[in-house]
């Protein structure tokens, strides 16, 4: 080949790989990211101060109550959205550049709606989950639907996937290869199922095989099937030659193989109403159990494993300061997570063992994300703190915003998008 026809080719080539990822920066696909881990990758040079009138590109105000994170692709934003009394359940869909609002696109109208029965969810938490044209929307039993990003066109819905989610809707789709997968975790049913994202149809469905143990004498279930429900997303991770699936329900935790939805392995434990997403690290699954006592387990994974491995993959389990709602987030050899009350723990993956903890003012069902190499966390009250990762306690910032953070933020390019209680929020360095 030509000199010139070989330096020309390569200076193609070089500008496709940066293209490729400059758009991978640009895009945060699902709940916790494209690592389903809140890591965030590449340097950004995300803020480490702002305020209402500091490093805030834009604000755009949304009406309703809907704790989803954003999501981001091809310089949109998209977030679900509801009414507060769950009636009207729509997508929105917000321009990354202004804030302006592109789409406001109806999706569900309910005339019975289940009561929450508490203040902390509400109808919309379930966050989308984007691909190249196309975005996802999930209300967990009251629908789900597909939606062309070019021009917010409904591709198709699904209203007839029965759940008793009692406190609303919680776990977040996922895609795998052409499976949007859902989790569907009621007071009454237990399953997951996998739909043909071109056309919304059915390919798998697998109910939970937990062995309850809340039967009262006379049959009665006890607290009306509240202890059987649960709210997390799946995470996937390879193990040896096979990729699973990890889906921690109420009672028990599953690995499936995500292409036809067999179960593979379990675990056992007593907790319930489970948030927290799976995150793996160094060969082990780390595992929040949920509400009762909160456990966090350490379970290693093995391509072997088969059955209930309670006994024999556990490495760790510990209960001190573990959140029942928040993810953890890892970062070389140290856990970090934070209560709902704001005690904030660093933890030996390796051990379980605790190196520091120290408070965090405000409470927490946000978690966190990790980004130049410091850990962000956004508190209910509106506060956001910058750490440094480390065998120490370093608190680089504090910062305050007029909303409080429910929901997770996302990342893409060099700006941090935090949905608030009552705006969205873009934050960079200015």
């Amino acid at each position: 080949m030509h000199p010139l026809k070989n330096t020309i080719l390569t200076i193609l080539l070089l500008a496709s790989i940066n293209r490729g990822g400059a758009q991978e920066k640009d895009t945060w696909p699902e709940f916790r990211g494209a690592n389903n881990n809140g890591i965030v990758a590449g340097t950004r040079g995300l803020p480490m101060k702002w305020s209402e009138t500091e490093n805030i590109v834009w604000k755009t105000a949304i009406e309703g109550r809907a704790w989803s994170s954003p999501v981001i692709a091809e310089e949109k934003v998209w977030i679900t959205n509801a009414t507060k009394d769950g009636k009207k359940m729509s997508a929105l869909c917000l321009s990354s550049k202004s804030g302006e609002i592109l789409h406001s696109i109806p999706l569900f109208s309910n005339t019975i709606v289940e009561p929450l029965g508490n203040s902390i969810n509400g109808y919309g938490s379930p966050s989308p989950v984007i691909e190249k044209g196309r975005v996802y929307i999930h209300f967990g039993s009251y629908g789900t639907a597909a939606i062309d990003t070019s021009n917010g066109k409904v591709l198709w819905k699904r209203t007839d996937l029965p759940c008793r989610h009692f406190r609303g809707p919680g776990s977040s789709p996922v895609i795998y290869n052409d499976l949007l997968i859902l989790t569907m975790d009621g007071i009454d049913v237990q399953y997951l199922v996998a739909l043909d994202k071109a056309s919304g149809k059915t390919v798998w469905k697998t109910d939970r095989s937990t062995k309850w143990d809340d039967i009262e004498p006379g049959g009665k279930i006890r607290g009306d099937g509240d202890l059987r429900k649960a709210y997390t997303t799946p995470t996937f991770t390879k193990v040896g030659n096979e990729t699973i699936m990890i889906s921690p329900g109420a009672k028990a935790c599953f690995a499936y193989t995500p292409e036809s939805g067999k179960e593979l392995w379990h675990i056992t434990y007593k907790g319930y109403s489970n948030a927290s997403r799976t995150v793996i690290a160094d060969g082990h699954a780390l595992i929040n159990t949920g509400y009762g006592k909160p456990h966090l387990v350490s379970l290693k994974l093995d391509p072997q494993a088969r059955g209930n491995i309670t006994k024999s993959h556990i490495a760790w389990d510990i209960f001190k300061r573990v959140p029942k709602r928040s993810s953890p987030i890892v970062i070389d050899k140290q856990l970090y997570m934070t209560t709902d009350e704001g005690i904030l723990s660093c933890i030996d993956i390796a051990t379980g063992k605790e190196l520091w903890s120290d408070r965090l003012r405000g409470h927490f069902s946000a978690s966190p994300i990790m980004a130049d190499g410091h850990i962000y966390f956004f508190s209910e009250m509106g506060h956001a703190y910058v750490i440094k990762p480390g065998k120490t306690f370093q608190l680089l910032a504090s910062n305050n915003l007029d909303d409080g953070f429910m929901a997770s933020p996302a990342v893409a390019g060099k700006a941090i998008y935090a949905r608030g209680k009552a705006h969205v929020y873009r934050i960079e360095q200015q």
